[in-house]
């Protein structure tokens, strides 16, 4: 009964401090002159934020005096909290038959039984931006034994039959919209499958104050996270046979693709060992 009545009162004391900011969020929009009504948008705003850090530290000491009769901890809601539970997880602390089954059976198990080496062809959209072409030039160096493509106005279906001639294993295209890449495709081959992936902050390396030079040329690491689906292993090994299967640990290169929130990050970094 006590923890539910502790309860109540956070409750109870958090809503004051919502009210007064809106109050004065309120009344500072009605200032007609900008640069003050922004100073007074900027107080509220740090008055709210001594007003939480005082509720904190006394929430704090409280739970210091209570000891063990002390309320939990409130755990604020989230993404991942609040994700209703995936049917098709897999499990890895024992064996997932149905996972294994796909494996075994999928366009992807030549590859990871290493009967041929990755041949990636990257082209883009007809007449593409510079930040495009940058994007593509930086997609050679990250993927080992891969070859940008400028198609003009050919066909896709007709450049994959191209490719499959020549001993292409994949192909990437990357789509653009306003001089910024968008989208991208990619097709396994011959027979697929193929993915469809929509871009977002597509950061250069000049972007991040490096250079593209500083890339060198040795195989890199792969590292798949969180791919915990039947789905997510697919697109994980799909993404994984892009690049060799073979790294060179001695350059020090990481590609990482980390799945979280229905996105998939990646970033390409270099490994830096520190002598203590």
């Amino acid at each position: 009964m006590s923890s539910e009545s502790e309860n109540e009162v956070d409750v109870k004391e958090e809503k004051p401090i919502l009210e007064d900011y809106n109050e004065l969020i309120r009344k500072a929009n009605k200032i007609p002159v900008k640069h003050k009504r922004r100073e007074e948008i900027r107080k509220a705003i740090r008055q709210k934020k001594k007003l939480k850090k005082k509720d904190r530290d006394s929430r704090r000491k409280e739970a210091e005096a209570l000891g063990e009769d002390a309320p939990p901890k409130q755990v604020p809601h989230t993404l991942e909290s609040l994700r209703e539970k995936d049917e098709t997880m897999v499990n890895h602390e024992g064996s997932d038959s149905e996972v294994e089954e796909d494996i075994k059976i999928d366009e992807f198990e030549s590859y990871f039984n290493q009967s041929y080496v990755p041949k990636v062809v990257i082209t883009s959209s007809a007449n593409p931006c510079l930040k495009t072409r940058l994007f593509l030039k930086e997609l050679c160096q990250v993927i080992p034994n891969s070859t940008a493509f400028h198609r003009r106005q050919s066909a896709v279906k007709k450049m994959i039959s191209s490719s499959i001639e020549r001993g292409f294993t994949d192909v990437i295209v990357i789509n653009e919209h306003n001089k910024e890449p968008c989208s991208m495709l990619v097709t396994h081959l011959p027979t697929g499958p193929t993915a469809f992936f929509r871009l977002s902050n597509v950061k250069l390396t000049k972007h991040i104050k490096r250079d593209w030079r500083e890339i060198t040329s040795h195989r890199p690491e792969v590292i798949l996270n969180n791919f915990n689906t039947r789905l997510g292993v697919t697109i994980g090994r799909m993404l994984g046979v892009l690049f060799h299967y073979d790294p060179q640990f001695k350059g020090r290169r990481v590609a990482t693709f980390h799945n979280q929130r229905d996105y998939i990050f990646f970033r390409h970094h270099r490994l830096v060992f520190l002598l203590m």
